[in-house]
């Protein structure tokens, strides 16, 4: 599944396909995790800069092409791959969903990530905003009941 000999991990499948990697418990990269070290998911490195801006959570990571985020109270983290990244031709079956105070903050936090270079795709019935990010990965907000 990509990995280099020399990186010392190992890349398993889920039983719905889905590639996992198995990281030994010593590697830097995994260095402030708890027992879940990574989400690792495929994207460009700007793709880790959008998301640090969109959570508010610092980059943890940026090292050839791969960036990370973590939140700032630690745990796990995301990390996008870097190039190549594969065209996409089907919706991602798991995405992100992002949860705004109130109807309000939904339009404003809906600006705020057009503003970061995501785009709007569609309004649900229950009024959450379907949105894609810089490389096209779909996510939702919603708003929260106050």
């Amino acid at each position: 599944m990509g990995q280099r000999p020399e990186e010392g991990h190992i890349v398993l499948a889920d039983p719905g396909g889905g590639a996992f990697c198995v990281i030994e418990p010593y590697n830097a990269f995994l260095d402030g995790c708890g027992t879940f070290g990574e989400l690792a998911c495929y994207g460009t490195r700007d793709l880790g800069f959008f998301w640090s801006e969109a959570l508010h959570w610092p980059l943890a990571w940026d090292r050839d092409e791969e960036t990370a985020v973590q939140s700032p109270l630690g745990g796990t983290k995301v990390a996008w791959g870097g190039p190549p990244v594969a065209a996409k031709t089907v919706p991602n079956r798991q995405r992100f969903a992002l949860t705004a105070d109130g109807q309000d903050d939904l339009a404003s936090e809906v600006d705020r990530l057009v503003g970061l270079g995501a785009v709007r795709l569609s309004t649900g019935p229950d009024g959450a905003v379907e949105m894609a990010d810089l490389d096209g990965n779909e996510f939702w907000v919603t708003a929260q009941a106050v």
